[in-house]
């Protein structure tokens, strides 16, 4: 289900994620042939593939490849998942189509439900039932347990445990090594912080942090 056996993949994004988004892709049978950043002198990730800055850098790439349908992974992580959802949706409109980057030792139940371009990092684990939307990233040892819903552009970072039946707005952040417990819910583009324990409800638009996350930090 997520082979990528023979496709050319471009990234957008050309830092961290990139790095960690590429072997997974080579790993499922893939090939990524252009990295593009909005980053003026940013240093190419890769020396075996060309970094192009840019809108402007990609229509002028595109325009060299005589049609050849390609992939896209959106290699920037959060606070960005809005960014994300924008990218995606650019390049759809130009033609490509998103790809699920998901590690071999990753685990998604039968029933779970991946929205389009969700990228799942070594470890990671999606339970059954759950409902993942698009551009989401599920970072490395993160768990979406049981009957969860996380909105487009959401992201667990490292470590990170949402318990059964929690929703996720859009662009929700979760930190490393934070637990969410069950049946809350996390506003949108909130950003629960490293560490922290959810016990209650998180509005939309803030940043918490605590054992138990009882305090917000600010607003995003």
């Amino acid at each position: 289900m997520y082979e990528l056996q023979g496709q050319s993949i471009i990234l957008w994004g050309g830092t961290g994620q990139a790095k960690v988004v590429r072997p997974i892709i080579e790993a499922r049978g893939g090939s990524v042939v252009a990295v593009f950043d909005d980053t003026p002198g940013l240093p190419p990730p890769f020396p075996d593939v060309p970094l192009y800055l840019g809108w402007k850098g990609f229509c002028a790439w595109q325009e060299r490849q005589d049609g050849v349908p390609f992939g896209f992974c959106i290699a920037i992580g959060n606070p960005h998942g809005r960014v994300r959802l924008k990218i995606a949706e650019q390049l759809k409109a130009a033609g490509l189509h998103p790809v699920h980057v998901i590690h071999p030792t990753a685990h998604v139940e039968a029933n779970a439900q991946l929205g389009e371009g969700c990228q799942l990092m070594a470890g990671a684990l999606v339970g059954a039932e759950a409902v993942l939307g698009a551009q989401v990233i599920i970072n490395t040892r993160a768990s979406v347990d049981h009957e969860c819903i996380l909105g487009d552009g959401c992201e667990l970072a490292p470590g990170a445990t949402l318990c059964g039946l929690i929703r996720l707005g859009d662009g929700a952040w979760v930190g490393a090594g934070a637990t969410v417990l069950p049946r809350l819910n996390i506003g949108r583009d909130s950003i629960i912080g490293a560490g922290s324990l959810v016990i209650n409800d998180i509005p939309d638009g803030v940043v918490v942090v605590g054992h138990p996350a009882t305090r917000v930090l600010r607003k995003v």
